[in-house]
């Protein structure tokens, strides 16, 4: 709440001072819901799934980690009037190394520098800055002065729907892929035509 607060006097302050700046031609204000245009994007939801499918590995060894931690306890518990103190103390410190990889390994996986967060970045960040570009070209061609992202921390009381241009950045994007594709499949066939012929 209070990051917030600042945000929100910054932006009206922006607002009413470009409303100042440019009252003769008016303000163009839009809006885009960046979770709507990345569902609808494939390759994001190729990037997703692939990111979720390796979190769920990455839980699994984790999981079995865990298991097996606890089973070397009941195995140290179970022998334990077996054993000299020496031998105790060995295992527990073996233990408790165990337990320290288990550590580390949450945290090389799921830290602030871990695995997840590297993935996110390569696998999701192209995806978004394609739909920012996107973005940028619609508000130079429109002519916009603002596009508010919905669905961030900038609070939004109200909005129209004819200030929406997540769809118009969705078939931009589409159109985008289209093209791509039939480049790909131009390029297959000249190399297969360029194989058949040698």
């Amino acid at each position: 709440m209070k990051n917030s607060l600042p945000k929100l006097v910054l932006f009206v302050f922006v607002f009413c001072f470009s409303l100042s700046l440019q009252a003769q031609r008016g303000t163009r204000v839009g809006y885009i819901d960046m979770n709507i245009i990345l569902e609808s994007v494939e390759e994001y939801t190729k990037a997703s799934q692939l990111l979720d499918n390796n979190i769920e590995k990455w839980k699994k060894e984790i999981e079995l980690k865990k298991i097996q931690l606890k089973q070397y306890q009941d195995q140290l518990n179970a022998e334990r009037i077996l054993l000299t103190p020496e031998l105790i103390k060995d295992r527990e410190l073996e233990i408790q190394d165990f337990a320290s990889e288990i550590v580390n390994l949450q945290e090389k996986r799921f830290g602030p520098k871990g695995d997840m967060i590297i993935q996110r970045s390569k696998l999701i960040q192209p995806v978004q800055d394609q739909v920012l570009t996107v973005v940028k070209q619609i508000a130079e061609e429109k002519k916009y002065d603002f596009i508010f992202d919905r669905s961030s921390s900038v609070t939004m009381l109200y909005s129209a729907k004819i200030y929406d241009i997540s769809d118009l950045v969705i078939k931009r994007i589409n159109r985008q892929q289209r093209i791509q594709n039939r480049k790909n499949q131009i390029e297959k066939l000249k190399s297969k035509t360029s194989s058949l012929n040698n």
